[in-house]
């Protein structure tokens, strides 16, 4: 069965990070995504290093000069056959290379034209240079990932890259696709990972409205201050992670741990107490394995999961039986998500290298074997 996708077409040009996640959870789903790659070959962080590259799976790349005028004329016609654009260049780049909104949409007014930015199209930052740290440093977020008395720790990249960025990205796009089949116009999308990390942080918003959350760090239930929302350290220097919230999972924490008794853990909700709470929980879960810890307290509603390394999720008996992971090209990597009851999206090709359907993708919008052999010549196709 195909995916709920199939039939959309997305050009996809290539960039790094959440651009391409956008690619892939599009082409997870279904939809053709042909991504356009530098006629030269060179990676310079823009092309997958191998087949193994996750993020650039179940495309087909074709490699077009975007230096060429005729490799930008290539462009515009397969774009101008495409449901969809992705680009992930700084303000300004497409319009110079004679890609930009103006000249895609007047070839194809039902485009949705998606654009991928740190900053965002417009404002003061726009023009500049950022990683993913920045852009949650600004958006607010970064502020509030970290322990008390400790500097803020960025996430690695899931939240400004690919929470706030590519999968933001991703939602707008199939919500304007979707607007477009209702009869709508195509349009730009600004998906900028500052304005996206910052809606990720609604909840925090609002509990800090409710003055419920303080602005400090590591202070909070769920930033690492509370005893019962925490990660710990097992005998065999593994760790495993608490989340006994509601007044029912913490009663069953503290029953499996043996701490019923202890009158100071009564104190679930009085913040003056966590440290003491969370120094005995951290003597406690030292004195057996990780694997013991399991055999305890894994099925039941304590809110406990051991901590996976990647490798070691591939693995787990829970991600093995919902079929969590996929073998591609003879690498592990996570299977497209979510799931449907309907349509059931195929198993991703691996990420092709440059230019590997160049002419297959040319010879679909209309081009014959001579003409590719002389825009090949001209450099304008790779």
């Amino acid at each position: 069965m195909a995916g709920p996708l199939t039939g959309l077409r997305i050009v996809e040009f290539a960039g790094i990070g959440p651009g391409p996640f956008c690619g892939m959870m599009l082409a997870d789903h279904g939809a053709q995504v042909i991504r356009i790659d530098r006629a030269s070959g060179s990676r310079g962080g823009s092309s997958p290093v191998s087949r193994a590259d996750v993020l650039a799976r179940g495309r087909k790349s074709i490699a077009l000069d975007l230096k060429n005028a005729e490799g930008v004329a290539l462009a515009r016609k397969l774009c101008a056959t495409a449901d969809g654009v992705i680009e992930g260049f700084r303000p300004g780049v497409m319009e110079r290379l004679g890609l930009g909104p103006d000249e895609l949409l007047g070839d194809n007014p039902k485009l949705v034209y998606g654009r991928m930015t740190g900053w965002g199209q417009t404002g003061p930052y726009a023009p500049y240079a950022g990683h993913d740290i920045n852009y949650i440093a600004l958006a607010g977020a970064l502020a509030h990932f970290g322990r008390e008395g400790e500097k803020p720790t960025p996430p690695i990249n899931m939240v400004g890259d690919f929470g706030g960025g590519g999968m933001m990205l991703a939602f707008g796009m199939v919500s304007a696709l979707l607007n477009v089949a209702r009869g709508g116009k195509g349009q730009v999308i600004d998906a900028a990972m500052t304005d996206g990390t910052a809606v990720l942080m609604g909840m925090i918003h609002g509990m800090k409205n409710a003055g419920v959350w303080k602005e400090e760090l590591g202070v909070n239930t769920l930033d690492t201050g509370a005893h019962f929302y925490d990660t710990y350290e097992t005998a065999d220097g593994k760790y495993v992670s608490v989340g006994s919230i509601e007044p029912q999972f913490y009663a069953q924490l503290r029953e499996l741990a043996g701490l019923t008794e202890d009158r100071d853990f009564d104190a679930q909700h009085d913040p003056s107490k966590w440290p003491t709470l969370k120094a005995k929980l951290t003597d406690l879960f030292k004195t057996r394995t990780r694997a013991e810890w399991d055999a305890l307290m894994e099925h039941t509603d304590v809110c406990y999961a051991p901590v996976l390394t990647m490798s070691e999720a591939a693995e787990h008996p829970h991600n093995r039986a919902r079929e969590a992971f996929v073998t591609i090209a003879d690498h592990v990597q996570p299977a497209p998500a979510p799931r449907y009851s309907e349509t059931r999206p195929e198993t991703p090709e691996p990420a092709p290298m440059p230019g590997d359907d160049s002419e297959a993708v040319l010879k679909d919008i209309g081009l014959n074997a001579d003409e590719i052999a002389r825009l090949r010549e001209a450099g304008a196709v790779g």
